[in-house]
């Protein structure tokens, strides 16, 4: 039983081969199917006790003697939200928490677009005009309040930081992180408290149930006049027509939204037309860029050592807690 089915989109022959050398060594086999090779994964997953994907479907008819899945993606909320996907209630599930960098980069650029008032100079040429120099701001010297203090909140931070900002908070379940990029780490409970201080607010949050619409009405209003609004983890964190309302009215500065909810977004979803939103279909992370690949990959060669030698693995979910 100690195969591996490999059911993925993204590697390379160096990846593959990367793979074999790391588990041959232990005694696994390495199995590699592409997505128009659906039926022949789900054969050969009948006899494997890893499975690493990110296929709903496919684990769905994995069997009870699967041991490890690991999801080549960071969300795992559909995971989580749905036993019934595990033949085998005990399971191991990780995720791939490789996408810190593109993402970082990602919150980045819509943030520098924000500041420097992209969307209406956008605006202003589409319709031919060419007006006064607006009043801008910069991420030096100004305040950041990141909402996760996970790898992808880690990543922003530290680009916050190398570019000058001049205070970083984060806000996290546990009120603690590892890394010292933040000035303060605070507990999610008192965000009621730092919205009202809050001049950019990027959110890298799970889709679990604690934060399904953190952000909804009532806390858009505690955002001061002005404020931005960065979303880069799951759309159902925020509830979107007092968004569109409060972009609309001048109330909020402007918003980048690459999530949500649903995606896609219904052709007469108000945020369509929403002033000052930069809207993207949810490209900020992904397998588009060479680094997440490789990352990726690695993740899971130290995770399959780990497994092979009984020690924890690095990037174990709780699907109790959702992430």
């Amino acid at each position: 039983m100690k195969n591996i089915c490999i059911y993925q989109d993204f590697l390379t022959q160096a990846h593959k081969a990367q793979i074999r050398e790391t588990a041959e060594p232990l005694g696994f086999t390495p199995h590699f199917f592409t997505p128009d090779q659906f039926q022949e994964a789900q054969a050969c997953l009948q006899n494997c006790e890893i499975l690493y994907a990110h296929d709903t479907n496919l684990l769905r008819s994995a069997p009870a003697s699967l041991q490890w899945y690991c999801c080549s993606y960071a969300g795992v909320d559909p995971y989580c939200k749905d036993p019934a996907l595990f033949a085998n209630p005990h399971c191991l599930l990780t995720n791939s928490n490789c996408y810190g960098v593109t993402i970082a980069e990602h919150v980045i650029m819509v943030l520098l677009m924000l500041l420097r008032r992209m969307p209406e100079y956008e605006a202003l040429v589409q319709n031919r005009g060419w007006g006064d120099q607006l009043p801008i701001r910069s991420i030096r010297d100004n305040q950041f309040t990141v909402l996760g203090a996970g790898d992808i909140g880690v990543h922003v931070a530290s680009r916050l930081r190398g570019m000058g900002a001049a205070r970083i908070t984060a806000l996290s379940r546990s009120g603690v992180s590892r890394e010292t990029v933040f000035d303060e780490v605070l507990q999610i409970s008192r965000l009621d408290e730092v919205l009202p201080r809050t001049e950019n607010l990027v959110m890298a949050l799970p889709g679990t149930a604690e934060t399904y619409h953190i952000l909804n009405r009532a806390r858009i209003a505690l955002l001061p006049q002005g404020a931005y609004v960065v979303n880069v983890g799951r759309g159902t964190a925020i509830e979107q027509e007092p968004l569109a309302e409060a972009l609309n009215t001048g109330a909020l500065g402007g918003a980048a939204l690459d999530v949500t909810d649903p995606e896609p977004l219904p052709q007469d979803h108000p945020l369509w037309t929403a002033k000052n939103l930069i809207l993207t279909p949810h490209i900020s992370g992904n397998m588009t860029l060479g680094y997440t690949c490789d990352a990726n990959v690695e993740m899971f060669c130290r995770d399959l050592q780990n497994y092979a030698a009984g020690r924890p693995l690095n990037g174990l979910v709780d699907r109790a807690r959702g992430y």
